[in-house]
């Protein structure tokens, strides 16, 4: 290549050798270092990112707690506060006292054509603390007339007290409130009647029995 007849001096290229431009190097560490400032940035805003995901946000919890209605949730916040814990029914009215199995007493009659079973079945409820009164026979209108597993028979008064508690004790027996007085129940027996309920059970739903609440099955 040859040199323009106008330049000379310094810039004319003389043999097969080009003057090169040296790159600055200064410059060349300060864009490396903005790159690696900038590429740390962009880490830590994403890992705040995650971290604000996982924690909510950050946001003030307004949510009731999982799984509970906001009755439920509700109830416990009063409980927290000082407030009465005490569970009313529907209606404002306190649910009625059930009497403990003690004050229960059960007359245990056998309307089947399995003879002995009324006085066993009468023991086993002994043992779980009921007072025991009759044991014999059901009269004629029950008589070989059970199909199912058996019949709680009691005044109108012990539907939703003494009733309720015996049939912890056969969860299929059949409620029936006749005209009567007194508090005594019975427990007729039917030919579908396999034993009472397993103390375990029983004991469990005794124990639900007692413990109600605003909505049955939304504050589990």
């Amino acid at each position: 290549m040859l040199t323009p007849p106008d330049m000379g001096g310094p810039y004319r290229i003389k043999g097969t050798k080009y003057p090169h431009m040296r790159r600055n190097r200064r410059r060349r560490k300060v864009l490396a270092l903005l790159g690696a400032v900038l590429a740390v940035a962009v880490v830590g805003w994403g890992t705040l990112q995650l971290v604000d995901t996982f924690a909510g946000g950050g946001d003030e919890d307004t949510t009731v707690q999982a799984g509970k209605p906001e009755d439920c949730a509700a109830r416990d916040t009063g409980a927290k506060s000082g407030e009465s814990k005490k569970p009313e029914s529907r209606g404002g009215k306190k649910p009625a006292r059930l009497p403990a199995p003690a004050r229960v007493e059960v007359n245990v009659l056998n309307a089947t054509a399995r003879t002995g079973l009324a006085q066993k079945t009468a023991d086993e409820l002994e043992k779980r603390g009921f007072k025991i009164g009759k044991v014999d026979n059901a009269p004629a209108e029950y008589d070989k007339k059970v199909r199912g597993p058996g019949v709680l028979l009691g005044a109108p008064g012990t539907v939703d007290g003494e009733l309720k508690v015996l049939g912890t004790q056969l969860a299929k027996a059949e409620p029936k409130a006749v005209e009567r007085k007194g508090a005594v129940v019975d427990l007729i027996i039917g030919d579908d009647f396999r034993g009472l309920t397993k103390p375990a059970e029983a004991k469990a739903a005794l124990k639900a029995l007692a413990t109600p609440v605003p909505r049955p099955g939304q504050c589990d």
